[in-house]
């Protein structure tokens, strides 16, 4: 940070110089600063990680008592929270690509999730997925992924989304923004013990 006496010739001055250098004012004398972009990286390890994070996230506060609680000793052990036990036992769950569980440990019981029916619509810039149930839904959520390349096979480094499956059906999921090409889709629904399911037919959505 560098002060200033008489900024711009002024006696002060505030804003961005171009994409240069950003002035202001701290305990009422006036600086200036380099502008710094923040990073916002969106590799596909990224944003599969930060997808199943939003996930995660947004399902804690609705979780009862008694199954927050069930997260309190691994909590212990590792001197952290019960949130970001959960959050830290999941995410590493999904490394090896497997589903999140609600439970600790996650039991992967139940009937798998059947292969949902994906239709995709192109719109400006954006693809709309609408997921429909198969024969057994899940009953945590569905994983969205894509790529520009077809017969791909699904992982959590091409995860693009994990909503919620729990709303009824069909789930809509608009993918924006896009650039013009193909993008291919496929979806798998998960249970809340961690029991993944068998992966949709593939989906392409042309944006021109």
């Amino acid at each position: 940070m560098v002060k200033l006496a008489g900024p711009l010739f002024s006696l002060e001055a505030s804003g961005q110089l171009g994409d240069a250098l950003v002035f202001s004012k701290w305990k009422g004398r006036p600086y200036a600063r380099e502008k710094v972009t923040p990073a916002n990286p969106r590799s596909g390890g990224q944003v599969g990680v930060r997808s199943m994070l939003k996930f995660l996230s947004q399902f804690w506060a609705s979780l009862d008592t008694a199954t927050q609680g069930d997260w309190a000793a691994r909590a212990e052990d590792m001197v952290v929270s019960p949130f970001n036990a959960y959050v830290s036992y999941n995410q590493r769950r999904w490394r090896n690509f497997l589903y999140p569980s609600q439970l600790d440990p996650a039991d992967e019981t139940g009937v798998a999730p059947s292969a949902p029916v994906v239709t995709g619509t192109a719109g400006v810039r954006q693809a709309s997925l609408s997921i429909a149930d198969g024969a057994t839904p899940p009953d945590w959520g569905w994983a969205i992924f894509r790529s520009l390349t077809t017969g791909f096979t699904p992982t959590w480094s091409n995860c693009i989304a994990v909503v919620d499956a729990t709303g009824g059906t069909p789930v809509t999921y608009i993918d924006t923004p896009l650039d013009a090409d193909t993008y291919y889709y496929k979806v798998i629904g998960f249970h809340t013990t961690g029991k993944g399911g068998t992966t949709s037919a593939e989906e392409d959505v042309v944006i021109t």
